[in-house]
């Protein structure tokens, strides 16, 4: 699966929980919130005010290095 900014937190958690590790280090503690699993990652960055492309790029370097 490639992660984009428009994978839905939950295609993103289905696909691998690991990743909810990098979101909630990013200040993304709602990941589990039921509201927040058919928003995009972009989506759910511009509302925590965290800039999608770190948090992106570090998502994909950790599915490179698993």
């Amino acid at each position: 699966m490639e992660i984009t900014k428009q994978t839905t937190m939950g295609d993103m958690l289905e696909y691998d929980r690991g990743i909810a590790v990098i979101l909630m280090q990013s200040g993304m503690h709602c990941v589990g919130c039921p509201a927040s699993v058919g928003e995009s990652l972009e989506e759910a960055c511009m509302v925590h005010g965290i800039d999608c492309d770190t948090v992106l790029g570090q998502i994909k370097e950790y599915l490179a290095n698993k």
